[in-house]
């Protein structure tokens, strides 16, 4: 099958491989995100589309990525994960010697990437680091972070698996390894080598492990996900069920604009409907806005608000290419598609 009930192409069939995103796409904590687990399997089933885990988060092993996926619905294989994690821990064994002790700030995740690596993780500085890793984990303190204060301080090679400032929970955003990342910059004056997303290593990891030639990278987040697919040139997927809100998606910078927007993985078996430009008006699926370097109004209201934000997305980006920067007065629709998508992915 490579068509909807409708006869056009489903949006899946585009492509060789899912680089997929973890945390707010198959799974927020420990909880799935409704219809992910059972979208993967339709597709792998209709297409054999290889899947590729990635994720920013440096606290789990790759074999604990592959059980915490298993206890969402996912079936993974250890070959599939990529964590940053084992992006840093390569990126270090070109840096130092074989061998050489790395000072840790992070979890387990850290410590076995960096054995598997030939390098020997260490907690304190007694052990004569020659170089400070620093990852996600929620039990990292402040003992932690001065440590890695002062190793940063001695002149050591610094790398951080990531530089996310939040993470999704249950509750709410939670504070992210970007702002451990912070304080120990701001303790030092120095910034770290930062091999994560929206880095390109990790998706260099993925396309090269599968040989894909047509991937699509699948995530919840502009500033990593869809950023790092546009420094890999190639297409992104913008699910709505993590961190991104239709105001954040709608005013995005040209670096940070997803190929496709959809309410979750179920749209990876639709076909994809792309608005459409007519003079300065963007149209699609009972959904209308005229946009011009003074702003933007939706002119015209359709059921589906996951085609409304497509549209004023489109609308919006076109403004502010335009040179628009106030657009207060979309924030009416902005509030309503926000609530139109919650209600949706409910059901």
């Amino acid at each position: 099958m490579t068509q909807s009930s409708e006869g056009a192409e489903v949006l899946v069939a585009r492509f060789d491989a899912l680089l997929l995103d973890l945390d707010g796409v198959l799974y927020i904590g420990e909880a799935p995100v409704p219809h992910a687990a059972d979208a993967l399997e339709q597709s792998a089933a209709a297409f054999g589309i290889r899947r590729a885990y990635i994720t920013n988060n440096a606290s789990r092993t790759p074999e604990q990525v592959v059980d915490v996926l298993a206890g969402v619905g996912v079936p993974a294989d250890v070959s599939e994960v990529v964590t940053s994690a084992q992006v840093a821990a390569a990126y270090l064994a070109g840096q130092i010697a074989p061998g050489d002790a790395v000072l840790v700030v992070g979890g387990e995740g850290l410590e076995r990437a960096l054995e598997v690596n030939g390098l020997r993780p260490v907690r304190t500085l007694e052990d004569q680091p020659t170089a400070v890793v620093q990852g996600f984990h929620p039990d990292v303190g402040w003992r932690d972070l001065a440590t890695a204060s002062a190793a940063v301080n001695r002149g050591l090679v610094w790398v951080a698996s990531n530089a996310d400032m939040t993470i999704p929970t249950p509750d709410g955003l939670a504070p992210g390894n970007g702002t451990l990342v912070a304080a120990v910059s701001a303790a030092t004056g120095q910034v770290p080598v930062v091999v994560g997303k929206p880095n390109t290593p990790s998706v260099d990891a993925a396309i090269e492990r599968f040989g894909s030639q047509r991937p699509l990278i699948v995530g919840d987040r502009l500033d990593t996900d869809i950023e790092a697919a546009q420094r890999a040139n190639i297409e992104s997927l913008l699910v709505m069920t993590g961190v991104t809100d239709v105001r954040t998606v709608c005013l995005a910078d040209p670096l940070h604009r997803p190929s496709y927007i959809c309410g979750d993985l179920r749209s990876l078996m639709a076909a994809y409907a792309e608005p459409q430009r007519v003079g300065n008006r963007v149209e699609l699926g009972g959904w209308q806005a005229m946009y011009t370097p003074a702003g933007v109004e939706m002119v015209h209201f359709g059921d589906d608000p996951v085609l409304g934000i497509r549209v004023l997305a489109l609308a919006c980006w076109s403004s502010l290419d335009a040179g628009n920067s106030d657009f207060d007065s979309c924030q009416e629709v902005f509030d309503q598609l926000q609530s139109g998508v919650v209600q949706l992915l409910r059901s």
